[in-house]
């Protein structure tokens, strides 16, 4: 079977996939271990046996819901290719929304505190684009830990230091910029039985007391952390902006704002903490 008609094979068998076509491509290019734009350039040219049996394989698992960052072992994440797993999250787009505010704000030798590290991917981020940093990420997941680290060596990304804490328990000194991306659904969220998260771990995502339990803790215990003029990042569910800022407000957070993501919707809310 050719290239095209694989891949018009697939799409017509994802239709509960949003990205179809894309889905196809990625997992087309993962089993012929090309880019992606050789789809494009070779059409006409047929897969193996082998390929082919791969690449339904990979389909089957996808019309299950799998995501294709699980199947494909890969997501980029701020044009960084990192290895994921379901220990994690996968690393989202509007994320590196979290990474562009924090850069806005941080001097070339700041100090960087990532709470919730997952892959590694908001301060592999960060790291790679200020290597004059001092990096610490935590989280409280051994696994997700072990994985950040192993990005990290695969990016030669050297000046983090990765620990085993949950949130601040084993976190030593100050910092000029926490950030986080905590768990902020609510557990009776009907969006847990759907798509991608089905597959990603339920204590990366839920919170309880409406999905606002873990911020309110982090911005709580981040004030023994930060400098004067500290700045606390967190990024947060798209209803959760008013909320989150008068947290911020009530432990005495100023300069709070709230920033929208590429969808126009409200998700990183950052302040300063004076002492």
């Amino acid at each position: 079977m050719r290239i095209d008609e694989t891949l018009a094979w697939a799409k017509s068998l994802l239709i509960n996939s949003d990205s179809a076509l894309l889905d196809a491509q990625i997992l087309l290019a993962f089993v012929l271990q090309k880019e992606t734009v050789y789809l494009m350039t070779w059409p006409e040219r047929a897969l193996t046996t082998t390929q082919k049996n791969s690449f339904e394989t990979l389909i089957e698992q996808r019309i299950k819901g799998v995501p294709v960052a699980h199947l494909t072992g890969t997501r980029e994440f701020w044009s960084l290719p990192l290895k994921v797993n379901d220990s994690t999250l996968i690393p989202r787009p509007d994320t590196e929304m979290l990474v562009e505010t924090a850069l806005v704000n941080c001097l070339p030798q700041s100090s960087i505190l990532d709470l919730g590290t997952g892959t590694g991917a908001i301060i592999l981020a960060l790291a790679s684009e200020l290597p004059n940093t001092c990096c610490v990420a935590v989280d409280f997941n051994e696994d997700a830990v072990r994985l950040a680290q192993q990005n990290a060596t695969l990016l030669k990304i050297n000046n983090i230091i990765f620990k085993h804490s949950n949130w601040f328990e084993k976190v030593t000194g100050q910092f000029d910029i926490i950030v986080s991306n905590p768990p902020y659904i609510d557990e009776n969220d009907k969006h847990l039985k759907l798509g991608d998260v089905r597959f990603e771990p339920l204590s990366a995502l839920v919170a309880s007391e409406n999905g606002l339990a873990d911020i309110r803790l982090i911005a709580n215990q981040a004030r023994d952390y930060l400098n004067n003029n500290g700045q606390l990042l967190i990024e947060h569910g798209f209803e959760q902006g008013q909320a989150v800022a008068e947290i911020f407000t009530a432990l005495g957070y100023q300069n709070i704002k709230t920033i929208k993501d590429y969808g126009a919707n409200d998700r990183i809310t950052i302040a300063t903490y004076k002492r």
